[in-house]
This record gives structure tokens, sequence and C-alpha cells, in this order.
């Protein structure tokens, strides 16, 4: 899958989230930066690493002008689970068709312990207030994630 071209508007989307609540991309344009970050498969290990540090750095992020959303192929009752168990307190998408994970090029094939599959590569995306791709982050280190981000949205001013 080919990823989208920074400088393009990024591809549009409405997932519902943990609530089941629809979230649009274009909701957000003129006013925040949007941090899209794919990941595999919530309640696990790297995912709940990646999304405690976005938690406990909402704050700086928010004065950033960035809202994170997190977009997994995981129905919405185990983004529910997830952001209960963990506090975590930004939106996490249910993509379980995997139909935007695919405009975005995060769908592809993935090995584990010698087995290869179909899944979602973890990357992060960073959407202007004018919904074009700024952005993409296609090494994520999910210990830093939070502070890459951030560092990230600050160079591009």
């Amino acid at each position: 899958m080919a990823l989208p071209k920074i400088g393009n508007m990024a591809p549009a989307f409405t997932l519902n989230n943990q609530d089941g609540k629809p979230v649009t991309l274009k909701d957000f344009r003129d006013n925040k930066i949007v941090v899209l970050y794919f990941y595999p498969k919530a309640m696990t290990p790297g995912c709940t690493t990646q999304a405690c540090g976005v938690r406990d750095n909402k704050a700086k992020l928010s004065r950033a002008g960035v809202v994170v959303l997190g977009v997994s192929p995981d129905p919405v009752d185990r983004l529910r689970k997830f952001r209960e168990k963990e506090k975590l307190n930004f939106d996490l998408l249910s993509d379980e068709d995997h139909k935007i994970a695919e405009k975005y090029g995060v769908w592809g094939l993935k090995k584990f312990m010698g087995r290869e599959y179909m899944g979602v590569n973890r990357m992060t995306f960073i959407i202007g207030a004018d919904g074009r791709l700024k952005h993409i982050m296609e090494k994520v280190n999910t210990k830093t994630h939070h502070e890459d981000v951030l560092e990230m949205v600050r160079s591009l001013g």
C-alpha cells in the first residue's frame, strides 16, 4: 500500500469512537492539528505504552493546538474497555474493516514469530488545521511517541 503524499489533503474518514459516536476528520478543520496514530491492537504492551504516553502528555499536546486520535482495527467495545482500563483521555477510533488503514497505507503484511499475516503497521500522521498532511512518522517508538510528536509539531511551526 502506498502512503498518502505530504502536502496533499489527508484522506477523509468518519469512524466510531469508543462510545460508538462518529468522529470525522473535517470536524477539526481550521481549528486543530490532528495527530492520527494507527496502532495494531488495544490492550497489548506496546500499544498501552504508546497510549499512556499520550494520556500523560495531553495537556502539553493541547497547548500545542493538537488533538490526538488513535485508530485500530479493534471493535468499539474493546476500545471502550481499553480507554476505561488505562484512563485514556482522548478518542480511540474503530476501523474494523481496515478501510481507513488502507487509505493511509498502513494495512499490510506483518511478521511475528515466523508467522505472516495482514495487520496495521504502527505509524503516525500529522495533519494540519488546513486538512493537509504535514508529516508521516513511519518509525514509531512507543515509549517516546508523545515526545516525538510534540517535537515534530513544534518544528512544523
